[in-house]
């Protein structure tokens, strides 16, 4: 048999061992902490704290329900840093004829006013009562999300401090416990009128109404300028007022009994 040459021996085991040396500086971790990273691994995302008590450092965003107007959506989007608001901003606004130029000026005051406040408890722009309407309902979503998801949650019972009976809901007691589940939406029975039918839906939070909407109103003719000019007031007495004991709009009598009775209609349903 032929023999191996003792020099071609040794280039083999030479060669062997540098092999062994670098299968073995693959195998080693990264002691890069930003490796995962960019390997596609995502990082733990920050909660966000609640604006309400500065509780916590967190930082995060938090983007609100969708809250449906007479003129389309709004939806509003937070940006929350040490338990502040340092953000906001719609991520959904009506849009379309008029509907542009209303956005365009309202939602930088409404987001500005967010951001100032801290809060929900905003004013309406003028000349964009639905859009700021549908602004605050979708704000005050985001705060209760913010708020939902913060450390040492149980103090958040301290938001339903039983102020439902200033809501006219009418049973303060039960509601003193139950203010604490979050915003509620809720939608009266239609109320017929005259001219149609009229139906109102508010959000409730911490036993206030936050919002007010007419899902149904008189139209056709010259119930369309009666439900145009009747309507916005109406909501914002029923949102100031916290119950259904609001005032007629001169010149929309039927308009204006019909919403209250359905707006007390929708405020039952939050006190049972």
């Amino acid at each position: 048999m032929r023999k191996s040459h003792p020099v071609r021996r040794a280039v083999l085991a030479g060669a062997a061992t540098v092999s062994g040396i670098v299968l073995l500086l693959s195998l080693k971790p990264a002691s890069d902490p930003g490796s995962s990273a960019a390997a596609g691994g995502a990082a733990p995302p920050v909660a966000a704290q609640s604006p309400q008590g500065g509780r916590g450092a967190g930082a995060g965003t938090v983007t609100g329900d969708a809250a449906s107007t007479q003129y389309g959506p709004v939806q509003v989007r937070l940006t929350v840093d040490g338990g502040k608001i340092t953000g906001a901003e719609a991520v959904q606004a009506p849009k379309g004829g008029q509907s542009d130029q209303v956005t365009a000026d309202a939602v930088p005051k409404l987001n500005r006013a967010a951001i100032a406040a801290g809060t929900a408890d905003i004013d309406a722009v003028s000349g964009a009562t639905y859009t700021s309407a549908g602004y605050k309902q979708s704000l005050q979503s985001a705060l209760d999300k913010v708020a939902a998801g913060a450390a040492g949650s149980g103090s958040a019972g301290s938001a339903g401090s039983g102020t439902a009976g200033s809501a006219g809901q009418g049973s303060g007691g039960e509601d003193s416990d139950g203010g604490a589940q979050g915003t509620q939406t809720l939608t009266g029975a239609a109320a017929q009128t005259q001219y149609g039918p009229v139906q109102v839906r508010v959000t409730v939070s911490g036993g206030k109404i936050t919002g007010a909407e007419a899902l149904q109103a008189p139209k056709g003719g010259q119930s369309d300028q009666v439900t145009a000019d009747a309507v916005p007031e109406l909501n914002q007495a029923a949102i100031a007022a916290g119950t259904a004991d609001i005032d007629a709009v001169s010149g929309a009598t039927y308009t204006s009994a019909g919403y209250k009775q359905s707006l007390q209609s929708a405020l039952d349903q939050a006190g049972g």
